[in-house]
């Protein structure tokens, strides 16, 4: 990133980007996350610290395994996925994505960002800046 950001600001950054993000280390212990009081997939405070694996239903552990490790052995950098959810009695579409973490080549863990996307899907043509 080119230039610095204070603690203020980035903590403001990462509560307005329209991401849902998890971060784990290079240990797959969760690290932190951002909008925990409007989140999609909300966890306890309780599980900062502890393995990813317990953060996620038991039938798709086996795929956040291999996603993770194949982003250790250096053999991925990016998964990607989307489900659909029914919010509040609304179809609603989810992107997930997952990121490998490198500094100098090195993992040092794993970004997860999860999207709505519903409204996303719906653009069409374009609107352009100030219209």
């Amino acid at each position: 990133m080119m230039g610095k950001l204070s603690e203020k600001v980035l903590e403001a950054v990462l509560e307005t980007i329209p991401l849902e993000i998890s971060v784990l280390d290079e240990k797959d212990k969760v690290l932190a996350w951002n909008k925990h009081e409007t989140r999609t997939f909300k966890r306890p405070l309780t599980v900062i610290g502890r393995d990813v694996r317990d953060c996620h239903p038991k039938k798709s552990v086996y795929k956040v395994e291999q996603i993770l490790r194949e982003m250790k052995e250096g053999t991925s950098d990016k998964a990607q996925f989307w489900i659909d959810l029914n919010i509040g009695g609304s179809p609603q579409k989810m992107l997930i994505e997952y990121y490998a973490l490198r500094l100098n080549g090195e993992y040092v863990g794993c970004l997860e960002a999860s999207q709505n996307i519903t409204e996303i899907q719906t653009l069409k043509g374009e609107k352009r800046l100030l219209e």
